[in-house]
């Protein structure tokens, strides 16, 4: 697909430290297509109660007019940031108020949009809604999209941030949208009850930054973690990751490293994790240093917990850990089957100490080719080209 006008409307902000899929597929998109991404607009209770953050500052300076709204990144790639904040409207009982203020939002928001996407000659535009719900829920009615698309790449339903109103409103958007694309089968599974039009378009990794060739430093942070190192990187989040399986893990192989890396929410740095001898956490380190540190590991882990979060997921670094060539041990779901034979899964705490022990006896050059040949095949380029054929088919 080449020569057209993307709009995409995204949870992410451009100016994440940690990777997107939202802006690589912009990225991508933007190689022969014009983009013009989205800066979630600060709502009230963020511009005065919370300090910027290395994620919003930019938006901060924009509403304080110490920057332009409108970055150019590339020839194609316009990332937009809004003079303006919002009203904050999670807080509100779902129904009547909630539905007016967030139209309120919505028509703010879409309207100065769709002033900036005339002004840059937008015609006949696709918006990609990047599993954001409320802001975009009546965006098709103020942009009049050629195509409306719902990028649905997780289940957000079960966080307690958005269970108020999202059961309610997701399936709104959904059955709104023309086209539906998801990053796995049990994300498409949900969104099928209400779009016939909904479909799994798999994930893409960033071969670019996850090379395995690149021959990188030692970081300082683990040069001094004796021993075969076991790793995570990514948010340590509680809903996500099962703290209790790592310190069962850390306990029955006490001759291993085990080391975290990333921020820990209160329930990991409360845990006895941190009383473990072999168990480090880093802290968060900058998105570009991501790989030396996973060059730096033996073993990667994805030890998941089991919850509505978590089942239909498709973890992107997975398919960064095989890039890079690693040894990949994760929790068992439906949605990982895909990965097999490439990374053991597993279903307990016995069955993670067995295959720790596996990991590490099996581990061959000729494994290791075969773990990056198959992340390959999920690159950007291969995902949004399947994002294209789904798109093309709605658009005839």
């Amino acid at each position: 697909m080449k020569n057209r006008d993307f709009i995409i409307s995204s949870l992410q902000s451009w100016d994440i430290p940690i990777g997107s899929n939202a802006i690589d597929i912009a990225t991508t998109i933007a190689r022969d297509n014009r983009v013009l991404y989205i800066n979630s607009p600060l709502d009230i209770m963020t511009m005065y109660r919370n300090k910027p953050t290395a994620e919003n500052q930019h938006r901060f300076d924009v509403i304080k007019k110490r920057k332009q709204p409108l970055r150019q990144i590339n020839k194609n790639l316009w990332v937009l940031d809004f003079p303006f904040f919002l009203l904050s409207v999670n807080g509100l009982p779902d129904g009547m108020l909630f539905d007016a203020a967030n139209r309120y939002n919505n028509r703010k928001m879409f309207g100065y949009v769709k002033q900036v996407a005339d002004e840059l000659g937008f015609r006949d535009i696709i918006h990609f809604i990047d599993n954001d719900i409320y802001r975009s829920l009546y965006a098709k009615e103020i942009l009049s999209p050629a195509l409306s698309v719902y990028y649905r790449r997780d289940n957000l339903q079960p966080f307690p941030y958005w269970k108020k109103h999202v059961g309610r409103l997701e399936p709104m958007l959904i059955n709104k949208s023309e086209l539906v694309v998801c990053n796995s089968q049990q994300l498409a599974n949900y969104a099928l009850q209400h779009n016939n039009h909904s479909y799994d378009v798999g994930q893409g990794v960033d071969l670019a930054a996850y090379n395995a060739d690149i021959q990188y430093e030692m970081p300082a942070e683990l040069a001094q973690i004796p021993g075969t190192r076991f790793g995570y990187i990514g948010d340590i989040n509680s809903l996500r990751l099962d703290a209790d399986l790592i310190y069962e893990m850390a306990k029955a192989k006490p001759a291993y490293s085990f080391v975290m890396i990333g921020k820990e929410d209160e329930i990991f740095r409360n845990h006895a994790l941190h009383g473990l001898s072999n168990v480090y956490f880093t802290g968060s380190v900058a998105k570009h240093r991501v790989p030396e540190f996973m060059a730096a590991l033996d073993v990667c882990m994805n030890p998941q917990l089991i919850n509505e979060i978590t089942i239909g997921n498709y973890p992107r670094k997975v398919d960064e850990y095989l890039a890079m060539g690693k040894p990949v041990i994760a929790t068992q779901t439906a949605a990982m089957q895909m990965f097999l034979p490439h990374v053991y899964l597993c279903s307990t705490a016995a069955e993670y100490a067995a295959a720790l022990d596996k990991s590490l006896a099996e581990n061959s050059e000729e494994k290791r080719s075969e773990r990056i040949r198959f992340a390959q095949s999920h690159s950007w380029a291969n995902n949004v080209a399947a994002i294209y054929n789904r798109i093309q088919q709605s658009l005839n």
